[in-house]
């Protein structure tokens, strides 16, 4: 038996950077853009604001971009302000080394297994898993298991240490990228 599960962000993550006002960590973007022209030049940035005190922070997007150099269907995405295109920035791995930002991405995804709860096998039957992610969400692989199938966290470290959860990539730690893993029970 095999399923896929899909894990989706719900929101945009939580823009980690220090504050200059009032030195708290956490700004939220909500996909706004601000572009300006300087002659034949451009510049555009993700606006994001301090979870505490509501100060503005600009993720730098094009820096001295030459008009011509930009696509025009990007220009006009940043001019509507397009969520997607936040999203889409936001996953960049350049773009968050280049503004030594991170992103904290609790409670802005969910994962989606088509039925909740425990899975319904004949006992000895193996059920194979396939993970897929619509975003580069780093998650703890124990957190997806245990939330897919309605188990407790202790009890899926336990199916690990018995060798009835397996995996061709390591289960300890974070992964962001697609991998399966089968269940016997």
């Amino acid at each position: 038996m095999s399923e896929t599960w899909v894990v989706m962000p719900t929101c945009l993550p939580i823009v980690l950077r220090r504050c200059h006002r009032c030195a708290s960590g956490r700004f939220r973007a909500d996909g706004k853009f601000r572009v300006n022209a300087n002659h034949k030049l451009l510049d555009a940035w993700l606006l994001a604001l301090c979870t505490v005190c509501g100060d503005t922070t600009k993720v730098t997007v094009l820096e001295r971009m030459n008009v011509r150099a930009v696509q025009p269907g990007l220009l006009n995405r940043m001019h509507h302000n397009d969520p997607g295109l936040a999203a889409e920035l936001l996953q960049d791995p350049v773009l968050r080394r280049r503004n030594h930002i991170a992103l904290d991405w609790d409670n802005a995804w969910r994962l989606d297994s088509g039925a909740p709860g425990q899975p319904h096998q004949p006992e000895g039957e193996a059920i194979e898993v396939s993970v897929r992610f619509a975003a580069r969400i780093p998650v703890r692989p124990v957190r997806l298991i245990s939330e897919g199938f309605g188990l407790s966290r202790a009890e899926v470290e336990r199916l690990l240490t018995d060798g009835n959860l397996v995996s061709t990539v390591r289960l300890s730690g974070k992964l962001s990228g697609d991998f399966t893993f089968t269940l016997k029970r």
